[in-house]
């Protein structure tokens, strides 16, 4: 934890179907024994957890733990800065994962036991990652901004975002999207669309079913459409999936959500700084799991942008 003082944790309490309410208890005395003095807000609408960050770090809190799934980790790294530039210099984000999807702990390293992460919390270093920043059409139709940690997609990855929570959502976050994945592709037809992969570059046609563009490795509660991703390496890795039929995807399904999906024909991988997207047709993105908005879509990453508290061993260091 470095030379961290102010410690606070922003807890968003109906994280994991509102599992978090309930173990919150156990979780603050574990927290207390191993960070010793530990401010703690707690969120009550979507996009609260920025404006509560911002507020910490602008009276003098440098360590912010998220508590919550990967939503409410997205807001608050949100939090952490203000165009583009940091809120308060140096401060850290630490990460207790409580939710559905897990997904940005999983590149992370970070255990989704509650004690493991909190030993990383007490005994780990920073490590300061790159964000991606993507600008879209909202959902009233304005346009809009937002910094993510993990991953953005679109195509059939929009459409499961907002299917994903789901009567499954209990039994884990993987179940639940594989459900809101199959579901959804029995309506999906494929999206036309153009991507920009190199700036300058002329735009390329595609017929999708899905694109991902990641930071990190994983969407879909432990779906891996980005396996050579980095935190820490400048750049952005995008996946392309062209349009699978339904034979194809319930065929395939298993080797375009492993780390070895790159063999499959139908895909196309680039290696990314700045990148654009635009549809005819409404094609919803999903940002760090949570459904924000719509195509056109533009994406430029961050480098270097935010401190992470890792694990000691991280791969990353």
């Amino acid at each position: 934890m470095g030379e961290c003082k102010k410690i606070a944790a922003v807890v968003n309490p109906q994280s994991a179907q509102g599992r978090t309410a309930r173990v919150w208890p156990d979780i603050a005395r574990a927290l207390g024994d191993r960070l010793e003095s530990v401010t703690v807000r707690f969120t009550d609408s979507h996009g609260h957890a920025i404006h509560l960050t911002r507020e910490l770090l602008r009276q003098g809190f440098d360590f912010i733990v998220a508590v919550g799934g990967d939503g409410t980790i997205n807001e608050v790294a949100n939090g952490f800065l203000e165009d583009d530039e940091p809120v308060r210099r140096g401060a850290q984000l630490g990460i207790l994962p409580i939710g559905t999807g897990g997904d940005f702990r999983r590149t992370l390293g970070v255990s989704a036991d509650p004690r493991q992460a909190i030993e990383i919390l007490s005994t780990g270093v920073p490590l300061t990652i790159d964000l991606g920043k993507a600008t879209f059409t909202g959902g009233t139709g304005a346009t809009e901004s937002r910094y993510f940690v993990n991953l953005v997609s679109f195509g059939m990855g929009g459409d499961v975002a907002a299917a994903a929570k789901n009567f499954l959502t209990p039994l884990g976050g993987k179940t639940a999207f594989l459900w809101a994945t199959l579901t959804t592709f029995l309506a999906y037809r494929g999206k036309h669309v153009r991507l920009e992969v190199e700036k300058g570059a002329a735009s390329l046609p595609f017929f999708i079913t899905n694109v991902a563009i990641g930071n990190g490795q994983y969407h879909g509660g432990g779906m891996h459409p980005c396996p050579t991703a980095a935190l820490n390496d400048g750049v952005l890795e995008v996946t392309v999936i062209d349009h699978l039929n339904m034979f194809e995807l319930l065929r395939d399904i298993r080797i375009l959500y492993s780390d070895n999906l790159y063999v499959h024909p139908k895909t196309h991988h680039f290696t990314v700084r700045q990148f654009s997207a635009e549809a005819a047709e409404p094609t919803k993105i999903e940002v760090d799991g949570e459904p924000l908005g719509a195509l056109p879509l533009a994406i430029e990453v961050l480098p270097r942008r935010l401190p992470v508290v890792v694990s000691r061993s991280s791969p990353f260091l």
